[in-house]
């Protein structure tokens, strides 16, 4: 399980940090290439919140993909590194599904329905492989082997 897990986050964080180090490096890029939402379906705040939210993800979000190359190498420090990240990446798709319904209900624009459920799966899906990551590396410290 460790290997198919590592596969995914290295997969999963490398994408994810990859696209956010381009929407906060240069937004309209990242616009073009579809990573984040035209300005013709979003308000100003919201893109400007995206932007410097993306900032700070660039910051933090390596940690998955860090996490996925320490368990594909097997090294002792990835149950550890893996707590932290999933914590950082359950944080993010929580705090990212509630911005987006507070914004959407308060009347901000924030994208189109396509792009509302494509964000919906993405956070889902966050939350999901950063529980399944803490709940793997939980396992091992406390000595059970898959």
């Amino acid at each position: 399980m460790r290997i198919i897990l590592g596969i995914i986050c290295v997969i999963f964080g490398g994408i994810g940090w990859i696209g956010q180090l381009i929407s906060g490096i240069n937004y309209p890029l990242a616009q073009r290439l579809g990573l984040q939402e035209k300005d013709e379906g979003t308000d100003p705040i919201y893109r400007r919140a995206e932007k410097n939210a993306a900032r700070w993800d660039s910051f933090v979000l390596w940690t998955l993909l860090v996490a996925g190359i320490l368990m594909l190498m097997n090294n002792s420090w990835w149950p550890l590194v893996s707590l932290i990240a999933g914590g950082i990446y359950l944080d993010g798709a929580g705090r990212e599904f509630a911005k987006c319904i507070s914004l959407r209900k308060g009347g901000i624009k924030i994208g189109t329905p396509k792009d509302l459920r494509i964000a919906a799966f993405f956070f889902l899906l966050m939350a999901v492989i950063s529980i399944w990551v803490m709940i793997y590396a939980i396992w091992i410290l406390v000595g059970y082997k898959i």
